[in-house]
């Protein structure tokens, strides 16, 4: 596991938001999960598209975060949100075909319903504004 430990004391705008944390978090558990997979090169690719899938709504939210408007921010933000439903479709396929547990899908489902309704408040109180 990795040290999660500050390394420096300055801080871009993104890191004190709790939904990057959240979705950084979030893509760790996945890789998490990811890596317990028998690979081949059958399903190389689609592990592949997990992690980049899994990542994407940490990145996307702090590339919002650095944008000049809170409409370009919330269009990141809707980007997010996809990215995380992209994530659990492909977990969804892999519980199917039994390359992971049940319990680790059904754990990262729960983390996604919350990450997922975290992004739609900011959506939403970015809106309001």
């Amino acid at each position: 596991m990795v040290d999660k430990t500050v390394i420096s004391e300055e801080k871009l705008p993104f890191e004190d938001l709790e939904v990057w944390k959240e979705a950084v978090n979030f893509a760790e558990e996945c890789l998490d999960v990811i890596q317990k997979i028998e690979t081949d090169r059958k399903h190389y690719r689609l592990i592949e598209q997990t992690e980049s899938a899994s990542a994407s709504p940490a990145l996307n939210i702090a590339e919002g975060k650095g944008r000049f408007s809170k409409k370009e921010f919330v269009q990141f933000l809707y980007i997010s949100r996809g990215s995380l439903f992209e994530t659990i479709t492909l977990m969804e396929i892999f519980r199917r075909r039994k390359w992971i547990e049940d319990s680790d899908f059904l754990a990262l489902k729960k983390k996604a319903v919350r990450l997922s309704k975290r992004i739609n408040s900011l959506i939403n109180s970015l809106k309001n504004r």
